[in-house]
């Protein structure tokens, strides 16, 4: 069985039997010297074994609080910019348009800022032009929240003369939150679970996952013939807006850092975003409500993020895209409702690079 910390009461009384004990069948009688100075060192007897069973938590990854978490990770992993452990956040970037008289220049560093309070500044020196003027921005906070929608809006700290004050987003994309406990502890999981084997399937995914903003990674030896290797992977913070499928520029940073790593041996190399299947079905429910709608929806969308994936290695033996059963369809809507009725086929992928997505439901 498994060690549970006894209570304070249970250990008050194991130190006041072994005080009896010891001194040949002592009475403790009402509060005495003697009781007093045994429940005081049961006591403290209780929290010692209290720390232990804390600190026996804290010595295994899959149960360790943040503090420690970090240890374990700065222990096991090293990240594609050089960095151990958990992934910091990064720093959004891009471009905005600018308005003012002619001639006029931003300098750079000029401090801006975002309706949501985020800080950004200017990258270059801008000089105004005939009409709106774009220049380079980047974000002085990390994190996801810098990355705005083009045509947001952002304005200066402190106004400049002859500068309009209305700052339009053209681009702001790249920034991540730091990451979570969970999909660290993940990492190191991956990292002491699946060791280093000097370039396998499972290298891979570990190099990919080490890049800042990707979640979920996929590794695919042979796919595209003897001596290949493909990966895919997703950006599911970071592209949040584009349902996490990653753009050329994270499968460029991914391709660059997994050049660094993986054996010159490898005939050739592919580096791709997956491509999205919708999961379509019909659903008939059993006191129908809005509410309820979203809860299966959202339970779908989490089974297909836990299950979906496309193409990949197991033990070495590539697997194709993973098909979705109308069976775990049926499973993640029973969790949220008892009585329905589900209209679906199973969902064989089209290609080994599709992976599957919460696609249109049609209530009946």
């Amino acid at each position: 069985m498994p060690w549970t910390t006894p209570t304070l009461r249970a250990v008050r009384q194991m130190v006041r039997d072994d005080v009896t004990s010891a001194l040949r069948g002592a009475a403790m009688v009402g509060n005495n010297a003697l009781r007093v100075m045994s429940d005081a060192q049961g006591g403290l007897a209780h929290l010692i074994l209290r720390y232990i069973d804390w600190l026996s938590l804290q010595l295994l990854p899959d149960t360790a609080e943040t503090e420690w978490l970090d240890r374990h990770g700065n222990i096991w992993l090293v990240n594609s910019d050089g960095s151990t452990g958990r992934k910091d956040a990064t720093y959004s970037e891009g471009t905005a348009t600018f308005s003012g008289l002619q001639g006029l220049a931003i300098p750079i560093f000029t401090e801006l800022t975002a309706p949501n309070g985020f800080g950004f500044q200017t990258s270059e020196e801008i000089l105004i032009g005939a009409g709106p003027t774009t220049g380079a921005i980047e974000a002085t906070d990390p994190g996801a929240a810098g990355n705005l929608p083009p045509g947001a809006n952002l304005s200066f700290a402190v106004a400049l003369g002859g500068i309009d004050t209305t700052i339009t987003v053209v681009q702001l994309v790249g920034g991540t939150d730091q990451e979570t406990d969970d999909q660290l502890r993940a990492r190191v999981l991956e990292r002491i679970q699946k060791p280093p084997m000097g370039g396998d399937a499972d290298d891979y995914v570990a190099w990919t996952l080490a890049v800042p903003g990707t979640t979920r990674a996929w590794c695919a030896p042979r796919e595209m013939g003897m001596g290949t290797v493909t990966v895919r992977f997703m950006c599911d913070a970071l592209r949040v807006s584009g349902g996490g499928f990653p753009l050329q520029q994270d499968i460029d940073g991914v391709k660059a850092y997994l050049d660094q790593k993986r054996p010159v041996a490898v005939k050739d190399f592919f580096v791709e975003a997956p491509i999205p299947e919708p999961i379509n079905y019909t659903l008939h429910i059993i006191n129908d409500n809005l509410s309820i709608r979203q809860q299966t929806e959202q339970s779908v969308a989490a089974m297909l993020f836990e299950r979906a994936s496309p193409a990949w290695s197991a033990s070495g033996i590539l697997q194709p895209a993973q098909t979705i059963y109308a069976a775990w369809v049926s499973e993640a809507i029973s969790r949220v409702v008892s009585e329905f009725d589900l209209t679906m086929v199973d969902h064989v992928m089209p290609n080994n690079g599709a992976l599957a997505v919460p696609g249109t439901v049609t209530y009946i």
